[in-house]
C-alpha cells in the first residue's frame, strides 16, 4: 500500500470536517505550525512515534506546536487510538498540500544572494501575483543565500526560475567544456 495514501486520507477527512465546521483556515494555520515544529526539531518525530512516551504528554507536544485547536486534539486521540501516531507529520503535510490546492494559494520561495530591498521585493512579488492564474493567492518566503553570489531564484510550487550569478556561472562552465 501506497505510505502516502493513509495520511491523505486522514488529512482529507480532517479537512472535510473542519470545512464543514468553518475552521479549515484555523486548522490550516495550526498544520503550518505543526509541520515547521517537525522541521525545526527533528526529535519531535521520534517522540511523537516513540511508545513509551505517554500519550498525553504527545498530546501536549502537539497542542504546544499548533496552539490549541479542537480538531487537532481529537485528530491526535483518533491516530493514538488507531496506532497511527508516527503518521502525523505526514498528515500535516498532506493538509498543508489539499488546503492549498483547494483554495489555489501557491507556495513561493524567494532565495536571493543578499537581503532584498522593499521596493525590489514587491516588484518581484508582483511580477510573481501576475504570473499566477486568475483567483489565487501566493505565499511568500525570503531567504538568502550567499552561495548564489549574486541575483535570486524563485521556486513556485514546482516550478523554478533561476536568475542567479551561481547560475549563469554553472552554465558558462558546462559551455566551455563541451568545447
Amino acid at each position: 500500500m501506497d505510505q502516502g495514501l493513509i495520511p491523505r486520507r486522514y488529512a482529507k477527512a480532517l479537512y472535510l470536517l473542519a470545512a464543514e465546521k468553518g475552521s479549515d483556515a484555523e486548522v490550516y494555520e495550526a498544520m503550518q505550525k505543526l509541520t515547521a515544529a517537525f522541521d525545526s526539531e527533528p526529535e519531535m518525530q521520534k517522540a511523537i512515534a516513540n511508545p513509551h512516551v505517554e500519550l498525553a504528554d504527545k498530546e501536549s507536544l502537539v497542542a504546544a506546536a499548533t496552539g490549541s485547536n479542537a480538531l487537532v486534539a481529537d485528530m491526535v486521540s483518533l491516530l493514538a487510538r488507531n496506532r497511527r501516531l508516527d503518521q502525523l507529520r505526514q498528515i500535516a503535510l498532506s493538509y498543508v498540500a489539499l488546503y492549498r490546492s483547494e483554495h489555489r494559494i501557491f507556495k513561493v520561495d524567494i532565495t536571493s544572494a543578499s537581503p532584498l530591498q522593499q521596493p525590489e521585493l514587491r516588484r518581484i512579488q508582483n511580477l510573481v501575483n501576475n504570473h499566477l492564474p486568475a483567483n489565487s493567492t501566493a505565499e511568500f518566503t525570503e531567504t538568502v543565500d550567499p552561495a548564489l553570489i549574486g541575483g535570486f531564484t524563485i521556486a513556485i510550487d514546482n516550478e523554478l526560475l533561476d536568475a542567479s550569478v551561481a547560475s549563469d556561472l554553472k552554465q558558462l562552465r558546462l559551455k566551455l567544456l563541451s568545447h
